[in-house]
């Protein structure tokens, strides 16, 4: 669109009475070259304003959209989605909903609301499943020789796997669990939203790509070799261990744990979400038991939890 300038004449009448009219441009070229710039200058900010008006509506719509998706998957699923980073969140489900053929998140809500089994494979590829064994391996190296020391008692240690997605996670500290002398026992509560994933966990038969950081000794000791070339944990590591589902975010946490490991979790979340789970993740811990994150989820203030920095990425409960 374009702004087009009228140029006016204004009629002057001479001293002998001869009418004649003069132009609103200026005479001299340079002038008048800097007139047109600046005509060409105010039409390209009105395009922009118009173009920019529009984007906003455009943003405006697509969020309320959004907002309509949210509460419908809250009442579908109990998965408060307004918890998880925004951003992340609608690249993931725009791509999805894009190749099932919907054109906008209120189409897909309501596809989604009539439709069970697109339902369960949305909340399947919403569900972040990356996991592997001894997964930043010095971190278990640190847990096993600076942070079990700290927490071991004459009682067995009572365990929280959050958010241990196929079970990689609860599996390798049971193999380091099973270990160390002199420990008199324990048990580790596994849990995850994705019920798929909790299936496969409990199956405990993995492929060798997901063994890459264990060490020799520990696959020839824990895991059993299939015809297929998939391993599968033994049954003495798998005995220690209950899987559960269990959302972060609603339900009730359970209390009286000595080590709670949730990693590479918080970063999809709000930094709201993120405080009130460090509240209640703290408040489940027994004093002295200490909160294992991932290795890009630092907490800047721990004090403001109850908690102290035992070692980089593991804090305990004062």
């Amino acid at each position: 669109m374009f702004c087009f300038v009228k140029v006016y004449f204004k009629v002057n009448k001479g001293l002998n009475g001869s009418v004649h009219q003069t132009s609103a441009f200026p005479n001299d070229l340079k002038s008048a070259e800097k007139l047109i710039f600046l005509l060409k200058q105010y039409n390209f900010l009105i395009k922009q304003a118009i173009l920019g008006q529009k984007d906003s509506e455009t943003g405006r719509v697509e969020m309320d959209t959004y907002s309509v998706f949210t509460t419908k998957w809250k009442q579908l699923t109990g998965v408060d989605l307004t918890l998880y980073k925004e951003a992340q969140m609608k690249r993931r489900l725009t791509s999805l909903y894009e190749k099932k053929g919907f054109q906008s998140f209120k189409d897909f809500a309501a596809a989604l609301e009539k439709d069970q089994a697109l339902l369960n494979e949305t909340l399947d590829r919403m569900t972040i499943n990356v996991s592997e064994f001894y997964r930043n391996y010095k971190r278990w190296e640190v847990l096993e020789t600076a942070i079990l020391p700290l927490i071991k008692t004459s009682r067995p240690l009572k365990i929280w796997s959050a958010a241990c997605s196929t079970g990689e996670e609860p599996y390798t500290l049971a193999m380091l669990l099973d270990q160390q002398k002199g420990l008199p026992g324990y048990q580790i509560l596994a849990t995850d939203i994705d019920e798929k994933a909790l299936e496969k966990a409990k199956k405990g038969v993995y492929q060798e790509r997901s063994l890459q950081e264990v060490p020799l000794s520990v696959k020839d000791r824990y895991f059993t070799q299939n015809a297929n070339r998939s391993y599968e944990v033994k049954t003495e590591i798998k005995k220690n261990i209950t899987f559960k589902k269990h959302n972060l975010l609603a339900d009730r946490y359970e209390q009286d744990f000595d080590l709670i490991v949730c990693r590479n979790v918080f970063i999809y979340f709000t930094e709201s979400a993120k405080e009130e789970l460090y509240l209640k993740m703290a408040h489940s811990l027994k004093k002295n038991g200490v909160l294992f994150v991932g290795s890009t989820e630092q907490i800047f203030n721990p004090e403001k939890f109850g908690l102290v920095p035992a070692d980089t990425f593991f804090y305990q409960k004062r």
